[in-house]
């Protein structure tokens, strides 16, 4: 063994992935890019760093996807390592770092190595990384997955390793392997304790329209102060997990577990304890300390090890992010936990030797809920990560080989919230203000607010509200400005952990040049408002129990309490609901405080908008002069209509509102619209798209003279929409229309039949000729449309009118159908004539006979 390299032997004693560490050496021997796929538990976050030290001279970065997990890993690889934390072996996460300059190996959150990938891209000193529960799918952990393959390209030098326990171990082979092969991947397998399953499900409902039942939660506590008294008398070595689904059911779950279990240290685990309390559990306890019941919410799933637990206890509920398209908002909602998942909790009880499970729900509940978790790319806010994606010279994630594309949808309300924001241009690329956005470790919409509230209101006042409503602090009462009091006045179990927030964030925010005065408690609605200008929300009706907000993003929510006597609020979690406090409205403001119209002109000035709109009332245009903030009527003044730019924007905005419903549509509009229609459909541009969408995307193009005469007060049913049509004809191909799609088609007899187009918006529909059949003798094809792609269909008619077929293969039908459609006719119309052959008799009307099949 070289000097200064760590001793496999020895960390790696007792751990199953031991055995695969000669697979790992021939794998590294071969690629710089490996991924490795092992159970929890068989010891890989503990050996694989060391393995990579012993292998390069630069340092090793591995992640995690929670700082308790990267705190936790250093500690106890430094303890197998026999050295002190900080030296060899170290970690880095938000507000706290143990590294120095002879770190060997560092544990970092996802997040800390994204953000020093921005200043840092190739990884000066670093000769290793390792991207740790790659399973889990956050949102980070994919990022570095893209970035870092792409960092890989330009490094020959740079080893990179995937680990998770479950992996669709192919496809991230895929993604960090070359065009020509995947990377490759080592397995360790090791064989499973014994599981014992078990079913409480619960009499009360587990969720209602306000989040977990109190029901439900005193079920969960029971259940488990049962199991845990069996337990603890026949092992008394044993610890006891509970799963709940977030801090505050956490927090519940505890307090009534502390209540009714005599002698057992109940524990808390979640994200929003202090570091120390979170790393007391994770060490586990002595001999000599009592037994212990940890309730948890997902922490502990994968990413870190609770010593000594040998029953589960599940929820199987889970708190994840979700995008709720029609708002344009993503919040956290508790649903079902996925079965993989439910599997790795389950699996906390059988690390060390056999142990049981116990699912507080039925058998059937459990089955039906999702086999794996949705990847958090596809549910949550993109601004951040569209942000960082910008800055690293791959706008939307353009030439990055991601795991899953971003959603479409999410990307681009991030694009828009960042062009707002000012930290893209109109061609999505960071500007230096999006640069300097970056460099705060925070959301964008957070860091713009901390930086252009420091100029307002001072620094420590920016900061202070910053770290309330960007931290996991819960605001009682969703106030604001009150949660802010109390965190001042250290009332509240959560000051510590804001405090250290804040000056975090002081740190990181650039210079400001002073501080304000004194900031109102209103200042933090301003504050607030710079965050998230488009959730600025003005009072638009009062109930007994609380009010109905209409924020300028055009979404309605409810409030109660304090907050629905303001006017006006400023919002900073709104999420979908049902109940009483929703007000009706699908949809409650979580967080807000109250801001005074002049804070709300300065934080949104770019959503401030002073013009004409329009409405069209009985087929006439109606015009308002409306002063608006978004969605938000601040003033509304009816003003004459005006064939002018202003009345043009506003009647085609209003069109675009209302729809082309507003205009009679006269039969020759209408055929040529359907004519359009077909020639689009079958043959392509240049004949125009003719569905509702494209016509009011171009308007002006086609309707420009007449949105002016609709603005001066022309009455919508005047409008002739056909000559306007034409307008879109393309010239010179429009000399081939009547060819192509004529209007009406010469039948053999000399007759010319109108053809009925399909509707504009039916994408399978086919011309129709309605005809006597007499009339089609000595036609012996069919005729066809469109350059010969589009056969007519046929509806042949008794010498009365009345069907007798449809067709479109007069061919056929003359060599079939047509026998017996002659010999029960013949009799009915006995002048009229019915010959054997009518591919080669002449018409009835005329004895001149017309070839047309080239129509």
């Amino acid at each position: 063994m070289k000097s200064g390299s760590f001793d496999l032997a020895r960390i790696g004693d007792g751990l199953a992935f031991a055995a695969a560490l000669g697979d790992l050496s021939a794998a590294l021997d071969r690629n710089a890019a490996v991924v490795v796929s092992a159970p929890p538990g068989t010891g890989k976050t503990t050996l694989v760093p060391p393995v990579l030290a012993n292998r390069t001279a630069g340092r090793v970065i591995v992640t995690q996807p929670r700082r308790v997990a990267a705190r936790a890993a250093a500690r106890r690889l430094a303890q197998l390592d026999g050295s002190a934390l900080g030296t060899r072996v170290g970690f880095t996460v938000r507000g706290e770092r143990q590294v120095d300059a002879s770190t060997r190996i560092e544990f970092v959150t996802a997040g800390v190595l994204l953000r020093r990938l921005l200043s840092d891209p190739g990884l000066d000193g670093v000769g290793a990384v390792i991207i740790d529960e790659v399973h889990e799918r956050a949102l980070e952990t994919d990022l570095l997955v893209g970035l870092l393959g792409e960092v890989g390209e330009l490094r020959d030098d740079l080893v990179l390793v995937a680990m998770s326990a479950t992996l669709d171990a192919d496809k991230v082979a895929g993604v960090l392997g070359t065009d020509d092969a995947p990377a490759p991947i080592v397995t360790q397998t090791v064989p499973a304790h014994p599981l014992e399953e078990r079913w409480a499900p619960s009499p009360a409902e587990r969720l209602d329209e306000r989040g977990v039942t109190r029901g439900f939660l005193d079920h969960v506590a029971a259940v488990t102060a049962s199991a845990a008294r069996e337990l603890f008398r026949t092992d008394s070595a044993a610890d006891v997990l509970v799963f709940a689904p977030g801090a505050r059911e956490v927090s519940e779950i505890a307090r009534r577990l502390t209540q009714t279990a005599q002698g057992v240290d109940v524990r808390e685990l979640h994200g929003q304890l202090p570091a120390a309390e979170q790393d007391a559990v994770i060490r586990g306890r002595g001999a000599k300390e009592p037994p212990r019941i940890v309730v948890t919410t997902s922490l502990a799933e994968s990413s870190l090890t609770v010593p000594g637990v040998r029953l589960v206890v599940d929820t199987c509920l889970s708190r994840y992010p979700q995008r709720d398209s029609a708002r344009s908002m993503t919040g956290l909602v508790t649903g079902s936990t996925s079965r993989a998942s439910a599997v790795q909790r389950a699996g906390r009880a059988t690390r060390q030797g056999p142990g049981a499970v116990i699912r507080c729900v039925d058998e059937r509940t459990f089955a039906a809920s999702p086999a794996r978790p949705a990847p958090e790319i596809a549910t949550t806010d993109l601004a951040d990560a569209a942000l960082l994606l910008a800055c690293w010279g791959a706008p939307g994630g353009i030439g990055l080989r991601l795991l899953d594309p971003l959603p479409a949808e999410s990307l681009s309300d991030a694009v828009s919230v960042l062009h707002d924001l000012g930290a893209t241009d109109e061609d999505g690329r960071v500007t230096p203000e999006g640069r300097e956005l970056a460099r705060i470790p925070t959301d964008p919409r957070l860091a713009r607010a901390l930086r252009d509230g420091a100029r307002l209101v001072g620094s420590r006042f920016a900061a202070e509200v910053v770290a309330l409503i960007g931290g996991e602090i819960r605001i009682t009462g969703g106030d604001i400005g009150a949660a802010l009091l109390a965190l001042r006045d250290a009332r509240s179990a959560d000051s510590h952990r804001w405090s250290r927030e804040v000056t975090r964030l002081l740190r990181s925010s650039p210079a400001t040049g002073g501080e304000s005065a004194r900031p109102s408690s209103d200042d933090a609605g301003l504050i607030v408002a710079l965050a998230f200008p488009n959730r600025i929300a003005r009072r638009v009706d009062r109930s007994v129990h609380g009010a109905t907000f209409l924020l300028a993003s055009g979404t309605r929510a409810g409030v109660s309490g304090p907050l629905a006597d303001a006017e006006w609020l400023a919002v900073a979690d709104v999420a979908r609901a049902q109940g009483r406090a929703a007000e009706g409205t699908g949809a409650i403001i979580r967080a807000a405080a109250a801001i005074m119209e002049s804070q709300v002109e300065r934080a949104a000035d770019h959503l401030m908008t002073d013009r004409i709109e329009a409405e069209f009332v009985d087929g006439r245009v109606i015009a308002r002069r409306e002063r608006r903030i978004g969605a938000i009527v601040r003033s509304s003044v009816p003003v004459r209509a005006q064939a002018d730019g202003g009345g043009r924007a506003a009647v085609r905005r209003a069109l675009t509102e209302r729809g082309l419903d507003v205009f009679t549509w006269s039969d020759a509009a209408d055929g040529l619209r359907r004519r359009l229609a077909l020639l689009h459909r079958e043959l392509g541009m240049p004949w125009p798209d003719m569905s509702d969408a494209a016509l009011l995307d171009q308007l002006d193009a086609w309707l420009g003279p007449e949105l002016d005469a609709l603005a001066a007060g022309t009455p919508a049913a005047r409008i002739d929409l056909a000559s306007a049509l034409q307008r879109l004809l393309p010239w010179p191909a429009a000399a081939d229309l009547g060819a192509l799609a004529p209007e009406r088609l010469e039948v053999p007899s000399g007759s010319r039949v109108r053809i009925a187009y399909p509707p504009a918006d039916d994408p399978t529909g086919r011309p129709v000729v309605a005809v006597k059949l007499q009339e089609c003798f000595g036609w012996a094809e069919t005729p066809r449309l469109a350059g010969r792609r589009v056969p007519v269909l046929f509806h042949l008619l008794s010498p009365a009118g009345r069907p007798l077929a449809v067709t479109d293969d007069l061919a056929s039908f003359w060599s079939g159908p047509y026998a017996q459609v002659r010999a029960e006719m013949r009799g009915r119309y006995p002048k009229h004539p019915w010959p054997e052959d009518p591919w080669a008799a002449a018409p009835t009307r005329h004895t001149k006979r017309r070839d047309a099949s080239a129509r």
